[in-house]
This record gives structure tokens, C-alpha cells and sequence, in this order.
């Protein structure tokens, strides 16, 4: 029998964070999105729990990424462990708009 030993999970402050840079790098806005009950407080949590687990940012390539990058014109990449969140979040959004 192996053990697996959990890998930490990064700070939930910088997580949270990162989460709201790459909303804002896809031109999504959180707490409207949370307004018009397109996203609840277990939705935002759970992106940064998920955020907080993720090896691409552990790697830097979160960071590096967000660094290169304009508000509101960034197609959220594969790598990110919310790309499905942040793409149907800027989807809603753009249909109201």
C-alpha cells in the first residue's frame, strides 16, 4: 500500500487574489456576476480553493501569464483550473451585454 502525502495548498489570500486578476484579465466582474446570481459565495470559494490546488500556478505560470496580459481582452488558457468557470461567467456576460 503506497501512502500519498497531500500536497499544501497555496494561501488562500493570494489565491483569491489570482482568481480576481484573471477575472479581470477576461473582462469578467465577480461580484456583479454574484449580483445577478450568475455566481454564488460557494462558486467563488470553490474557484479559489481549486486555484489554491493548482500545479500551473505553483509552477509560476499563473503569475507569468496574468503579468503579459490586458484587462478584459484575455481568452482564459486550458491551464488554468477554472478556465470552464471563467469562460461561462464572460459567456453570460457577454450575452446580457
Amino acid at each position: 500500500m503506497t501512502l500519498h502525502t497531500p500536497k499544501p495548498l497555496g494561501d488562500p489570500i493570494t489565491h483569491y487574489w489570482l482568481v480576481l486578476e484573471m477575472a479581470r484579465a477576461a473582462g469578467v466582474d465577480l461580484v456583479t456576476a454574484m449580483d445577478e446570481g450568475r455566481l454564488t459565495h460557494d462558486g467563488w470559494a470553490g474557484m479559489v480553493e481549486r486555484c489554491r490546488d493548482c500545479d500551473w500556478q505553483r509552477d509560476g505560470g499563473c503569475t507569468r501569464w496574468l503579468s503579459l496580459q490586458e484587462a478584459g481582452s484575455a481568452e482564459v488558457p486550458g491551464a488554468c483550473v477554472n478556465q470552464q468557470k471563467f469562460d461561462a461567467l464572460a459567456e453570460a456576460t457577454a450575452s446580457e451585454a
